[in-house]
């Protein structure tokens, strides 16, 4: 016998099991308790939100009514305005002071906006000039007390504003238009004349709640708006020759519009297909042969609302058609834009692309509640208020679509469902890009879709994988952070993709269609009009779908997680397949998540075993046992590829 051969055979043999043992040796940091640890509601229910989600019994929020009358100065590009604000204390407290937003001061050259990044703004205007503020209580009316911080003004009471009772303020004031570098508000020209988007142009109060008293975040520019809800009367005036479209439903159209006009838009609220209400001929000549002498007074009216925009223009091609809402109800979409925009690849689809998300929203989430919508082209390239959004006018095709269902999507996440955009962006913008999936799913038979949010081009990668370079990302911030806090490289990742896809995964993975659609409709549904915070939503997913879903909230929204699912071994019981098969699998990462395996066998027949995420409650492994006949082929972890698994190459064993 040769020993020195047999113990080179034995060395080989061992090296080469040591060297394949340390290679499949799996490592893990996946820790069960840190997932399911129970204490993830830090607050009890109580008399306002309830531990269910829903608003309390006690459940208050204050109230904001507004009159306003307008004037826009073409020639200084200025606007002035008389404003009264009722403003109603339904709180249990007594309120020694109140506090409003005045938005256009972010564009002084003081403002805090311009030092919050590195990069400040080389234009400025004065913001916010007054010229008198009065507060009128108990029939008395007297000179305000009050101070100016950035973007706020405190107004300091004489006597407090106890519960129960109003007061109104008064306000005279005029600014300044920013121009192009505005970015949600500005004028610009086209060739028939400038076009206005007029945005965040009075002093708006601020919210009080129960969360956080009185919300005073200064608006620097990233984190949008929080507003109370109130009824709005407001008046435009502007020169002869200029078009006015606004939130809200106009109360004058005989005072404003021509005959054939108003003739044209009353056809249209019949029209399923779009009517031209003022073409680009009309426009042209118009603006070729007319002198414009005087002014008029548009006058609009929008009820239970939080805020009110407009846009303004000689130079606006305009159109319309109906939206059909359920229960028989309707409303108008319309859209106004520049002649350059005009054509059926660009804004001459516009109105159908407004009207068509719409009905979609409408159907599958809460009834538009508002008679006009209105899509308007301009410089500030998609930003929303409700009933009016401003989208690019250099817009054309899927893009037009794209940018025209998320703007208007966000009637309802935040103008019907008023949550706090400045502290939490994801529950405006996440939740409106999620609807907007599916939204692009429906339109005319997918004809933009799919719309994603992803690293990459709409459409162009699988949102599963795109989101992995973020869950790997050790500096990324999580949704939970104050929406200024986001860098540029991290705010559309963060704020609209990972909450959107992480709802498709409850939907599609995690709770399934039903449970997910009637808990999303009841968060809707209680939420109208009021002021949920996150934990509002998270408790009635949670209650209303029968699932507890604090692992998922906790290593989604509060922390950025990866996840990586491996097949570590496969094997037959007694190296015979006759005896079954055990297969383990192995959580090698932080997050869980159920997961499907796809077993393919000699014959390649397929079944499919449904993991779920308590698979992952007491180990980071797990083993199946499987009966099988004939011999494995093939195994797969998620097979169509839609959990964020940051490793693909170790889901696969194949024989």
């Amino acid at each position: 016998m040769d020993y020195k051969k047999i113990f080179c055979v034995v060395i080989c043999f061992l090296s080469f099991y040591f060297s394949f043992s340390q290679k499949n040796k799996i490592e893990t940091v996946y820790n069960p308790k840190e997932v399911f640890d129970q204490n993830f509601y830090t607050k009890n229910g109580n008399e306002f939100r309830a531990s269910n989600g829903a608003p309390g019994a006690k459940y208050w929020q204050n109230r904001a009514d507004y009159t306003l009358h307008a004037t826009l100065d073409t020639l200084k590009n200025e606007l002035s305005c008389n404003e009264t604000i009722q403003y109603t204390n339904n709180s249990p407290v007594a309120l020694q002071s109140l506090w409003l937003q005045l938005d256009q001061n972010t564009y002084r050259e003081d403002a805090r906006s311009n030092f919050y990044t590195a990069f400040g703004r080389n234009l400025h205007t004065q913001g916010f000039q007054f010229e008198n503020i009065t507060i009128t209580s108990n029939n008395k009316t007297i000179k305000a007390d009050y101070i100016i911080s950035d973007t706020r003004m405190q107004l300091r009471l004489p006597l407090p504003l106890v519960p129960k009772s109003k007061i109104n303020i008064s306000i005279k004031y005029h600014y300044n238009i920013p121009g192009n570098f505005g970015g949600r508000t500005d004028y610009f020209q086209t060739k028939n004349g400038k076009i206005y988007e007029i945005a965040q142009w009075y002093p708006r109060m601020c919210v009080y709640d129960n969360i956080e008293g009185w919300n005073t975040l200064p608006f620097l520019g990233s984190g949008e708006f929080y507003c109370e809800y109130g009824d709005f009367d407001y008046t435009v005036t502007v020169p002869n020759d200029m078009i006015v479209v606004g939130s809200g439903e106009l109360q004058n159209e005989k005072e404003v519009l021509s005959d054939q006009q108003i003739q044209r838009l009353a056809k249209a609220r019949n029209s399923e297909t779009t009517i031209m209400i003022r073409t680009v001929e009309e426009v042209n000549q118009s603006n070729a042969h007319r002198i414009s002498n005087g002014k008029k007074t548009w006058h609009f009216k929008m009820h239970n609302s939080r805020d009110v925009a407009f846009g303004a223009s000689k130079a606006y091609v305009w159109d319309a058609s109906k939206v059909n809402l359920p229960d028989g109800k309707k409303s108008l979409a319309m859209s106004v834009y520049p002649v350059e925009s005009a054509g059926e690849n660009g804004w001459g689809r516009a109105t159908e692309y407004l009207k068509k998300s719409i009905e979609f929203f409408s159907k599958n989430f809460f009834v538009y509640p508002w008679p006009v919508a209105v899509n308007e082209a301009g410089m500030a390239g998609g930003m929303e208020y409700p009933g009016i959004v401003f989208d690019g006018w250099h817009d054309k095709a899927g893009e037009l679509y794209w940018v025209t269902a998320h703007e208007i999507g966000h009637n309802w996440f935040p103008m019907i469902v008023g949550s706090n955009e400045r502290r939490h962006a994801f529950m405006d913008e996440g939740f409106n890009t999620f609807i907007d999936v599916y939204a692009a799913d429906n339109f005319n038979n997918g004809e933009y879709a799919p719309k994603r949010d992803g690293e990459y081009a709409p459409g162009k990668g699988n949102p599963a994988d795109e989101i992995v370079p973020l869950l790997n990302d050790t500096n990324a911030l999580n949704m939970m952070d104050r929406a200024d806090l986001f860098p540029e490289k991290y705010r559309h990742p963060v704020e609209y993709f990972k909450p959107a896809f992480g709802l498709v995964l409850l939907r599609e993975i995690i709770l399934g269609h039903d449970r997910f659609d009637y808990a999303f409709k009841k968060y809707i549904e209680r939420w109208a009009y009021k002021h949920p915070a996150p934990d509002d939503f998270f408790r009635t997913m949670d209650n209303e779908s029968g699932e507890d879903l604090s692992w998922f909230w906790k290593e989604w929204f509060y922390n950025n997680w990866p996840l990586d699912l491996a097949i570590q071994s496969v094997s037959y019981k007694n190296d015979d397949y006759k005896n079954g098969a055990d297969i383990t699998i192995a959580n090698l990462q932080k997050m869980a998540m159920p997961c499907t395996v796809e077993i393919v066998l000699k014959d390649s027949s397929k079944q499919e075993i449904q993991l779920p995420v308590e698979t992952w409650m007491q180990s980071a492994m797990h083993t199946i046992h499987l009966p099988t006949t004939q011999p494995l082929q093939s195994i797969t972890i998620d097979p169509k590829n839609m959990l964020p698994d940051s490793d693909r190459g170790n889901n696969v064993w194949k024989e």
